[in-house]
């Protein structure tokens, strides 16, 4: 993992984030994001934005980061990357939601973030590749959702989102690869858009559109007092999960684990899974599917 270098036109291929652009972009009159920072470089996104939160800054707080240097994941699992190959970032939420459906936070947010990505990835079937136009016919890199939030092309792992309370709300962290090459990745079971073959050098458009599909989501979804149904948030959810129909193994706090057949998401969020003694509902764990 290298530092940001003093300039950041040192690779071509991973140009810089302009936050006045994306302000710009996104910042709206009555829409969710209220402000939108990028910082060279920072230890965590979650924990900065979470200091934030105790500071009273506003719901709909991003902050963008060109190189996380002690970013994590679930279960404190440990990433890095170097700088400008992925987007990485938070945004700071205060959903006025019951607290039971408080556990769709980061659900949401898979399904907003992959929906975004298939959408941005897309091109003709005549090859012709493009940004932002998915259309009937067209094909896209078949981004798919493992219970409860990560995303994955194939079998290795695109991207991550950690959840955290912070204050009075949540802090929703997103880890995506875009750039990252075959020789540069952490681990052999990860992948990034470029290794999928996705046009992406500028990870402006897709971090834009992110944001707006995620708005769009939790707006939805807030406005609905949290209903995955009624807002149609289960269903899209389970329509990108490949989680569902497989086999897998689930490891619980505690060295407890066992196997069967996910084969359902409830309505606050847990995946159910059909084993030997019958069905058992998943709100915490690892979940390891099953080759």
């Amino acid at each position: 993992m290298g530092r940001v270098s003093d300039s950041p036109y040192g690779d071509l291929d991973r140009p810089p984030l302009h936050e006045a652009a994306l302000r710009r972009a996104l910042v709206r009159d009555g829409g969710l994001w209220r402000d939108v920072r990028v910082v060279p470089e920072t230890g965590s996104t979650n924990a900065d934005l979470a200091a934030r939160a105790a500071d009273g800054a506003p719901e709909g707080t991003v902050l963008v980061t060109e190189l996380q240097t002690a970013g994590r994941g679930r279960l404190g699992r440990v990433w890095t990357a170097p700088a400008r190959s992925g987007l990485t970032f938070s945004m700071l939420l205060r959903p006025r939601v019951p607290v039971p459906m408080l556990g769709w936070a980061p659900l949401l947010t898979g399904v907003a973030v992959a929906t975004a990505v298939r959408r941005m990835t897309a091109w003709s079937e005549t090859g012709e590749r493009f940004l932002g136009g998915a259309g009937d016919g067209d094909v896209a890199v078949d981004v798919r959702l493992k219970w409860p939030n990560d995303l994955l092309a194939g079998d290795r792992k695109l991207a991550g989102i950690l959840v955290e309370k912070a204050a009075d709300g949540l802090v929703v962290g997103v880890g995506l690869n875009v750039g990252l090459r075959e020789d540069e990745l952490p681990v052999k079971t990860a992948t990034s858009l470029a290794i999928e073959g996705a046009p992406l050098s500028d990870r402006a458009p897709l971090l834009r559109a992110i944001l707006r599909e995620f708005a769009t989501w939790y707006r939805e979804w807030t406005a609905l007092d949290g209903d995955p149904e009624t807002s149609g948030l289960r269903t899209a959810y389970k329509d990108l999960c490949a989680t569902l129909g497989r086999e897998v193994r689930v490891e619980l706090p505690g060295d407890e684990r066992f196997s069967g057949t996910a084969r359902d998401v409830d309505g606050a969020g847990r995946l159910i899974v059909a084993g030997p003694g019958g069905d058992s509902a998943i709100s915490a764990g690892d979940v390891v599917h099953v080759r």
